[in-house]
């Protein structure tokens, strides 16, 4: 079986692919773009979270760059060109 340690990394697991799901809906169904952004790093922070919890550091250094840095910064230049409303 599992022990303690194994048993609270599968919950933290568990909880940061929850909420990761959670920011994701939130990031679709939102129309503002600027929260849509910040929900998508959110989200991003999750996802290296549960990467190193799956012990991959190398792709956490390159995840946490892209998606947390830099996927953000492009949007948020994108956003300031087009708006911040999305137009029904």
């Amino acid at each position: 079986m599992f022990s303690l340690t194994e048993d609270i990394i599968f919950v933290a697991m568990g909880i940061a692919a929850i909420l990761s799901v959670i920011f994701v809906v939130l990031a679709i169904i939102t129309k503002d773009l600027v929260k849509a952004t910040i929900f998508s790093a959110v989200q991003s922070t999750l996802y290296a979270f549960l990467l190193y919890l799956l012990m991959s550091p190398d792709i956490v250094l390159v995840y946490v760059a892209v998606s947390v840095g830099l996927l953000p910064l492009i949007t948020l230049v994108l956003v300031k060109k087009v708006g911040r409303y999305e137009k029904v």
